[in-house]
């Protein structure tokens, strides 16, 4: 999972695969990950840092290894030319380009297996999988709240509602994600530059694309930042999932404002909540939506809560949409 984890943002459109290679007594003898379009799988990878030792060895990946010749070869074939003895994925591969792998294995003789995921580990692969299965990108809902549940105080202002850790947080994730959406109305008024940074306000290597939604033009506006970085404008949030899906983009963030994280509510397009809960009660501000979704409890959707992470005095809590 964890070799998975650190390529995320890197990959798209290819998912983001860990593989570990143990040698025939068990230990480990390489690690590898998905490297960016073009370049080597997670399970080749994995054989070249393990070198001899893969021969009678097994590969543990969180993908079905891939059975086609594209930009690289089929991943199966490369584990039976290195004669590995024993492969256990995590998820098939659901692709019918891709998919297959485990098969090609076992008519090679080698043993295959399916893995039960691990509860409590984030899979890095889920949103990949949830694009596909869509076709279109995999959306969070990302915003900061006070105790009372307000994103702006009265006159406005957000600057800061969580601290240091909370928003170094949010730069990193920043980089796991293939783009970052705002709404024209935020981009006008909070001049957004919609970049990840270090906390020292050097740029990270891997930088999202910028995308704003709506009707109005912001580079006439007060956008200055975007204009001067590049960004991508779509009218509404159907044109920008399918232009986004179509470029390459799997695994996107909604960052606001409340207009647009309605629209996309409403629409149905969140799969994933981040609510950032800061350590202030403001009894009064604005809200994370400008309507209504439901009249009373009894209509209200239900999220399953995934994790819980202390940042400092604030806290991180994560929502997935309840399957069926």
């Amino acid at each position: 999972m964890e070799a998975g984890e650190r390529v995320r943002g890197t990959t798209s459109p290819n998912p983001p695969v860990g593989a570990v290679i143990l040698d025939a007594a068990g230990q480990v003898a390489g690690v590898g990950a998905t490297q960016p379009p073009g370049g080597p799988h997670a399970e080749v990878m994995a054989l070249r840092d393990a070198g001899d030792k893969a021969r009678g060895g097994t590969a543990v990946v969180t993908l079905e290894p891939c059975n086609h010749t594209g930009r690289t070869g089929p991943c199966a074939q490369a584990l039976i030319d290195a004669s590995v003895a024993a492969v256990y994925y995590l998820h098939p591969d659901p692709t019918p380009q891709a998919g297959g792998g485990s098969a090609t294995l076992r008519r090679a003789g080698v043993t295959v297996g399916q893995l039960a995921p691990a509860e409590g580990v984030d899979d890095a692969l889920e949103p990949w999988l949830s694009a596909v299965s869509l076709g279109r990108p995999h959306v969070t809902l990302k915003f900061a709240q006070s105790l009372d549940g307000f994103t702006a105080a009265a006159d406005g202002s957000s600057q800061w509602i969580t601290g240091e850790r909370a928003r170094e947080h949010v730069h990193r994730d920043r980089a796991q994600r293939d783009a970052i959406l705002i709404g024209t109305a935020t981009a006008l008024a909070d001049n957004p530059s919609l970049t990840a940074r270090y906390p020292d306000g050097s740029l990270r290597e891997r930088q999202p694309r910028r995308v704003v939604i709506g009707s109005r033009d912001v580079s006439r506006g007060g956008a200055s930042n975007l204009v001067e970085l590049g960004f991508e404008h779509y009218s509404t949030p159907q044109e920008a999932l399918d232009q986004l899906y179509a470029s390459g983009a799997r695994d996107i963030l909604v960052e606001g404002g409340a207009g647009l994280a309605t629209s996309f509510m409403e629409l149905g397009y969140i799969e994933r909540i981040q609510a950032y809960l800061g350590n202030v009660i403001l009894g009064e501000g604005r809200g994370v939506l400008t309507r209504a979704l439901s009249q009373n409890l009894a209509q209200a959707e239900r999220w399953q809560r995934v994790a819980v992470t202390e940042l400092g005095e604030d806290l991180l809590v994560e929502y997935r949409k309840l399957k069926g």
